[in-house]
This record gives structure tokens, C-alpha cells and sequence, in this order.
């Protein structure tokens, strides 16, 4: 038999299939990548053996779970957890500390199936320490680069062409800006540091020390970026990424109203896509009525408004580039050069997506300055 597992290091770096026994109001809650929630008790029976354990003990609890599950629920619970071990051969189990509940599947899993599966010694908790120091350690031990540009300059695309990127955006399923949620939903807050923490272990197992991070706020869209982390990129250097009005435009373009609007369409469906594309778009533009201003909202909402109306009519998107350029020309474009002006001392060098790229490519294969 396997032996039960503490090497939480190697469980994420090999993708080790995991199968979770918390209820699922606690999976909902935060979870790990790939792991599968096969509960010991739904969360009614989790909350009636709580308040029995406050009420009358552990002993009177762990009768009442065993009551709540037997018969055809145990028997049915432990055909999936069967199914799963016997699929997943090399995986673990594992509850909130690596206590009761996963010593309970264990055993029914040995005792009624004839399974040893091991399970992960801490559980959850454990795990989920694990992963917080992952980060915290990278923080205090690893060189930072941010990269900052106008909107709409391709942070994201330049990104996407290293190897020592942590992009915040892609953890945190959202584009950043105001205009930047996604057609599928966003990732807890305890997923989204989870999977930025295994990110950051896998990359530093393969050897590198220097992670590049585009220049965000605290919250990238429902996501709160780790405290630590964010308190180190009010100070990291900058790399200033820098293109031409109309290159912005069209990028803007692409991936906010062509590439948005087919997300929402293979999403939800023709019709329904469409409708909900135009819906998010038009309250996109309202969550920012109060920093545009009335007058501007009303004009540049309108020119919206007819540029949804006329691609759902003919499929043109030409219209879309009126709000897209209003609100780079009055808006954006005046708020990121206030930002850059006070972020000037840090920028070691600016250029274009080529001269960006091939720097960063070149700083990383320098000393690390920590």
C-alpha cells in the first residue's frame, strides 16, 4: 500500500489527482486545481453532526454521521469514491485536516471494497498553508519586473510571450478593466491564490527566480491580488509598454467587442449570447458613470448603445470604435499618465511589444537583484 502523503510540494507539481471529502458548501468555498469533490456528508448532514457535536459531543456525532450515511447513500457514496481511486490509482484523499472524515473513507474504502487509498496527512488546511507560504517565500526570495502601458498597448500579448510570467488576469478570469469581465464566471478568491501559488511553485521548479507582472490594482475584477504580493508592486520596477493610438484602438476592438461578444455567444448560444454581450457592455459603461461624469456618460453610452444595436443587426463592429476611442481620448489616456508621471523613477526602460519582449527576455537571464 502507498503510504498516506505530506509531500504537498510534489501533490502540485505532478498534478496528483485528489478527491475531496469536505461538503460541498466548503469546496465552494476554495479548492485546489483538478481536485474532485466526493463528499462523506452533503451539507445538511455536515450541519446536523455540528450541531449535534456542540450539543452532545463527538461520540453522539460520529453515531449520527453514521446513521445519516448507511444503506443505499453509503453504498452509492462509496461506489463513486471506488470509481475515482480505481481510476486515479496514483491519487489521495483527503477532508479539512486530514482527520475523521477521510479516516472514515479510508476505512470503508479497505474494509467494503477492498481499496487502499491513501490520503493526504493535514488535509486541506495543510495544503492550503502550503500554498500561501509558496507565495509569501517567492515574495520575499524572487525578482519582480511589472509591466505598465496606456490600455489597449497588448500588456497581455507581450505576457504571453515568456516563460516567467504570473499572469494575474488569466488566475483571476478577468481582463482587469472596468470593461474586463469575462462570459464565464470569475474563480473563488482561495482559488484564485491557489492557482497562482502552484503557478509560482511549478515555475520555480524549473529554475526561475524572476517572474514578470503586468502592473495591476489591488482587485482584478472579484479578485484581491495577495497582500504581500501587491505590497511589493508599489515598488517593483517598470517596464512602460508603448504603441500607437490606433493600434490600441484595434486591439481594444478585438478582444472587447469581437472576441467578448463570440465568448458570449459560444457560452450561452446565438441568441442569448448576443443579448448578454450587450447587456454586459451597456453595464460596463454604467459602472463608471460617476468618474466620467453626466454629460460624457450620456454621449459615449449612446455610441455604445448604437454600436451594440447596429452588430447585432448587420454584424459591423466599425461603430464601436466612437466609445472606444472617447473613452481612451477622455478617460483612460488621462488617468494612466497621472499614474505613469507618478511611477516615473521606477521605469528602467519603455519601447514598443518587440523592444519590451526581447528586454525582459534579456533581464531574466541576468543575476537576480534579491
Amino acid at each position: 500500500m502507498r503510504p498516506d502523503c505530506t509531500d504537498f510540494r510534489q501533490l502540485f507539481l505532478d498534478d496528483v489527482p485528489m478527491m475531496d471529502m469536505r461538503a460541498p458548501v466548503e469546496f465552494a468555498k476554495g479548492a485546489f486545481p483538478g481536485a474532485v469533490n466526493l463528499p462523506l456528508m452533503n451539507d445538511q448532514e455536515r450541519q446536523r453532526v455540528g450541531t449535534c457535536y456542540k450539543q452532545k459531543g463527538q461520540a453522539a456525532a460520529i453515531a449520527l454521521g453514521h446513521q445519516l450515511v448507511s444503506g443505499a447513500t453509503k453504498q452509492a457514496r462509496l461506489e463513486a469514491w471506488a470509481a475515482f481511486a480505481q481510476t486515479h490509482p496514483e491519487g489521495y484523499l483527503y477532508c479539512f485536516r486530514g482527520g475523521l472524515r477521510s479516516q472514515i473513507v479510508q476505512a470503508w474504502l479497505r474494509d467494503e471494497a477492498g481499496i487502499q487509498y491513501p490520503r493526504v496527512k493535514g488535509g486541506y488546511k495543510a495544503m492550503r498553508t502550503f500554498l500561501l507560504e509558496t507565495t509569501e517565500q517567492a515574495v520575499e526570495q524572487c525578482d519582480f519586473v511589472l509591466v505598465g502601458g496606456l490600455t489597449g498597448t497588448g500588456k497581455t500579448d507581450v505576457l504571453h510571450q515568456l516563460d516567467n510570467v504570473l499572469d494575474l488576469e488569466g488566475h483571476a478570469n478577468h481582463r482587469g478593466s472596468s470593461f474586463g469581465k469575462r462570459a464565464t464566471a470569475q474563480p473563488a478568491q482561495i482559488d484564485f491564490e491557489n492557482q497562482l501559488a502552484i503557478d509560482v511553485l511549478k515555475k520555480r521548479a524549473r529554475g526561475i527566480e524572476q517572474f514578470v507582472l503586468e502592473d495591476e490594482g489591488r482587485i482584478v475584477g472579484s479578485c484581491t491580488v495577495p497582500l504581500e504580493l501587491y505590497q511589493g508592486m508599489q515598488h517593483y520596477p517598470l517596464v512602460w509598454l508603448e504603441d500607437s493610438f490606433a493600434n490600441r484602438v484595434e486591439r481594444i476592438l478585438r478582444d472587447y467587442v469581437v472576441n467578448l461578444s463570440a465568448e458570449f455567444v459560444s457560452v450561452h448560444g446565438e441568441e442569448d449570447g448576443r443579448r448578454l454581450f450587450a447587456e454586459r457592455m451597456l453595464q460596463s459603461m454604467a459602472n463608471i458613470y460617476k468618474r466620467l461624469g453626466g454629460e460624457r456618460y450620456q454621449r459615449l453610452s449612446e455610441i455604445l448603445r448604437e454600436a451594440l444595436e447596429e452588430q447585432q443587426r448587420s454584424g459591423a463592429v466599425d461603430l464601436h470604435r466612437g466609445w472606444i476611442e472617447g473613452l481612451l481620448n477622455e478617460y483612460y489616456d488621462p488617468m494612466y499618465a497621472y499614474q505613469r508621471a507618478a511611477k516615473a523613477e521606477r521605469i528602467e526602460f519603455a519601447g514598443d511589444a518587440l523592444e519590451v519582449r526581447e528586454y525582459l527576455k534579456a533581464r531574466a537571464l541576468r543575476e537576480p537583484r534579491k
